[in-house]
């Protein structure tokens, strides 16, 4: 599947240094633009690829969305760019996306940084979010304050139901998701799971935690050196799952400085 995406080039001057490139992918109910500041400052150094996943932005839709099934979206888009190797960025399910993509075609992957995910199984953690959503995407919406109050009865934190209306685009009849809202829900299981592999990457990657998540925590050590024997990591003080928004500054430094 080719997956709608934003690439853009440094102004780095080729001629002194090859510049890599570095494939960002944001995470469940998100959408490329998530992480368009950190592609502004990974651009000073940096070629970079946003991307939409599936079901997900102005990507197509799907019924499938097994992690190999995502990582494949991606390596179809590198081939389709005409990019042989490239590093990735990977936040929560983007992130479990990112480890995926460097198990299954190691060889093709250079550097990883996973922002607050681990390869483990997760418990359900948006029972409420999908509660909201169906609900808004059951409604004839006029405006994006009638989609906010009705969101706003399962979700009570106001920053994510702005978040998560961000894809509620206006049609000609009103407002819509733009989403695959049907396939989230019925894939969720899978998303917030872990398929175990025998590979290793073992090469550098970064894992960026938000002191406040619960994403990961100290028993994950041992998976993530299962997978990733040279992992290291970052935590960013005062902040939560969606690090990348709340400290956008440290995190932006913190990938730079990782590439660099």
């Amino acid at each position: 599947m080719l997956l709608n995406y934003q690439q853009k080039q440094t102004a780095l001057n080729e001629s002194d240094q090859k510049c890599e490139v570095v494939f960002i992918i944001h995470g469940l109910f998100g959408s490329l633009s998530n992480l368009a500041l950190l592609a502004k400052t990974l651009n000073k150094t940096h070629h970079t690829v946003n991307v939409d996943l599936r079901n997900h932005g102005k990507s197509p839709h799907c019924a499938g969305m097994s992690y190999q099934e995502m990582a494949e979206d991606i390596f179809e888009l590198a081939d389709f760019l005409n990019i042989e190797s490239f590093s990735i960025v990977g936040h929560s399910m983007g992130g479990k996306v990112a480890m995926t993509c460097a198990l299954l075609h190691p060889q093709r992957i250079n550097k990883i940084v996973i922002a607050d995910i681990a390869p483990v199984n997760y418990p359900d953690k948006h029972s409420d979010v999908f509660a909201g959503l169906q609900l808004v995407a059951e409604q004839h919406i006029e405006s994006r304050q009638a989609a906010e109050k009705l969101l706003s009865e399962y979700v009570q934190t106001p920053e994510i139901r702005q978040f998560l209306l961000k894809s509620l685009q206006k049609k000609q009849d009103g407002y819509q998701l733009q989403f695959n809202l049907t396939a989230m829900r019925e894939n969720y299981p899978s998303i917030r799971g872990w398929q175990p592999s025998e590979n290793i990457f073992n090469k550098e990657i970064l894992f960026i935690k938000g002191a406040k998540s619960d994403y990961i925590l100290p028993e994950n050590q041992a998976d993530i050196l299962r997978y990733f024997p040279k992992a290291k990591a970052k935590v960013i003080d005062n902040t939560g799952h969606w690090l990348h928004a709340e400290k956008a500054k440290t995190f932006n430094r913190l990938v730079s400085q990782f590439f660099n």
